[in-house]
């Protein structure tokens, strides 16, 4: 037997100035034929749980690509068709099965359905090819990705905590009904909800009862796997939002069950999916009068991991202005503040124009760059390993990294967008996050994943960036419509 594993990921903002280019995901990591397969093996990733059940099979193990980016903007032409067409080549040579690694809020030049557009391309190489997909909670579903795959999973965590569970779970699927021990059946659909990612936590309502009805659901008889999607509401594309996917034994009539019983549920918790801000001087002059640290303030309309651009100073340039004390960041990206300190060197005092460099024309900013004095305080090639319950064993490139130290302040600045979801963006230079009293992080959800259990308080701080939360600012082209809360729906 050969199985082909393969791992495509991008969340594309489509209101983000960022280009999504292939070396974008060479910054992160892409990686072609046995490369992918060494990159990848042992880690906590779906890929890596696909391997070890083709292994554990005895199937020849087939890895065209393992390529992810950051989130930024729609996806060039040229790195998706270089991702697609080497998965295709190789079914093209003839596979057994393919296992799937995908993100499902892809867009691209080339198609605004970038997942949907690589299953149904594989489908026409090879109709009855058995094909199991993993997609993160955050995806887009579309009729496209549900028609031309065998089995599909999302991730059931936010931070994403559980995705090599999710694969093994769905991997096995696909092998049982390879074996004729199972025939899977599929219902979808999506609700009109257009939700918040930074409303999604899992262990925050309203996420947390859609959660626990799905897992409710995989302990009924004949349910193989049971996902409520909470989508990513920064792609416009047609079918963003909110949506449910529900895998059975051969049972159509209870799929449509468990899917209609889930979406109904989403729908009387549409208003708790919307963000409610808080002005940021009154966010910042409440975490001052705070003591217990570390208090995390989160810089979540200019998270990366969205795809922001990760150099909005206007929440850092507010807690300078407040004198909060004893505070790191993580991260701020500029690579060319990065070489001005490399220049300077270690234990030398710079003052520099800090971030604000690049322009965001779809919520009318322009980039504002901070004046800062400091002492260059760390110099690193920004490469370490995760060691947390997310992207466990990955090895993250933060490129060329310094740390600002401002006196009040200390800055840790990247060449690569990296969101910080472990504390290894602060232990790889030389910070130990547990002991700062305050901890500003460009990141909306993922952070708790290294940063839950060392925080005293969380404060969610309104700042400018294209993953804000305010939907006054975004102008919806592609998105169905009509769509809560774009939309003033009735009850239905």
């Amino acid at each position: 037997m050969r199985i082909l594993i393969a791992m495509m990921k991008h969340e594309t903002n489509t209101f983000s100035p960022i280009v999504a280019d292939w070396k974008r995901f060479q910054d992160w990591g892409a990686h072609l034929g046995e490369a992918a397969l060494k990159a990848y093996d042992g880690t906590g990733m779906p890929f890596a749980a696909y391997v070890d059940l083709a292994r554990k099979a005895g199937a020849e193990i087939v890895t065209p690509v393992a390529a992810e980016a950051m989130p930024s903007g729609p996806v060039t032409r040229e790195a998706y068709e270089l991702m697609s067409n080497a998965i295709l080549d190789e079914v093209r040579k003839g596979v057994d099965a393919a296992m799937l690694d995908l993100h499902g809020a892809m867009v691209s030049e080339a198609t605004d359905d970038g997942e949907g557009t690589l299953l149904e391309k594989i489908r026409a190489i090879d109709p009855d090819l058995p094909i199991a997909v993993t997609l993160d909670l955050h995806c887009n579903l579309t009729a496209k990705m549900v028609e031309n795959c065998t089995v599909l999973i999302g991730y059931k965590t936010y931070p994403h905590v559980d995705m090599y569970e999710v694969g093994t779970q769905i991997g096995q699927a696909l092998l049982d009904s390879m074996a004729g021990k199972i025939r899977p059946v599929m219902s979808w659909g999506n609700a009109p909800l257009l939700s918040q990612t930074l409303r999604q936590g899992t262990d925050d309502e309203p996420m947390a009862t859609l959660i626990r009805m799905c897992r409710e659901a995989e302990k009924e008889p004949g349910v193989i796997a049971a996902t409520a999607f909470g989508g990513f509401a920064l792609a416009d594309m047609k079918d963003a939002g909110n949506s449910v996917i529900v895998v059975t034994n051969g049972d159509q009539a209870k799929a449509d069950e468990v899917r209609d019983r889930i979406l109904a549920k989403i729908w009387t918790l549409k208003e708790e999916f919307i963000y409610q801000h808080t002005p940021l001087e009154e966010q910042v002059a409440k975490a001052k009068a705070m003591t217990d640290g570390p208090i995390l303030l989160l810089d979540h309309a200019d998270n990366c991991g969205s795809g922001a651009t990760q150099d909005v100073m206007t929440v850092i340039a507010e807690v300078l202005r407040q004198g909060l004390e004893d505070v790191a960041v993580a991260a701020v990206w500029d690579p060319a503040a990065v070489q001005e300190m490399q220049k300077a060197g270690i234990g030398n005092k710079i003052t520099l124009k800090l971030g604000g460099k690049t322009d965001m024309p779809s919520i009318g900013e322009v980039g504002e760059p901070l004046t800062v004095t400091g002492v260059v305080k760390t110099l690193t090639n920004g490469e370490w390993i995760v060691r947390g319950p997310m992207y466990t064993g990955v090895k993250v490139f933060m490129g060329p990294t310094a740390v600002l130290d401002t006196g009040n302040m200390e800055i840790v600045i990247v060449s690569n967008h990296h969101e910080p979801w472990d504390t290894g963006v602060f232990r790889s230079v030389g910070i130990q996050p547990e002991y700062k009293r305050y901890l500003i992080l460009k990141s909306r959800i993922h952070y708790r994943a290294g940063f839950a259990p060392i925080g005293k308080a969380t404060l969610t701080l309104d700042g400018k960036g294209v993953t804000t939360s305010d939907n006054r600012l975004l102008r919806y082209e592609k998105v169905r419509r009509p769509i809560y809360p774009l939309d003033l729906l009735n009850e239905a």
